[in-house]
């Protein structure tokens, strides 16, 4: 299991089209990858659960991929961070 811990950096936070991106992204590995905020988990393939983490600018988040390819789909993960939010 990887995990990795992420400021939001986007005015907006995440919401429709980058929880829209972020899914698909999510999509093309076959690790599971779960995005938290305080109490409140998500799986990051699915874009209404996203969305309802409420996450605004400022906010921490940490991403966890468990699976077969979590070395790649962790890189991914925060590459699409660090260039989306």
């Amino acid at each position: 299991m990887k995990t990795l811990k992420y400021v939001i950096k986007d005015e907006l936070g995440i919401h429709a089209r980058p929880a829209g991106l972020l899914a698909k992204e999510a999509k093309q590995y076959e690790s599971k990858i779960t995005i938290a905020k305080g109490d409140k988990t998500a799986s990051a393939s699915q874009l209404m659960k996203l969305m309802s983490l409420g996450v605004k600018q400022g906010d921490e988040i940490e991403v966890t991929v468990e699976g077969a390819d979590e070395e790649t789909a962790c890189a991914a993960m925060e590459a699409f961070l660090q260039s989306n939010l």
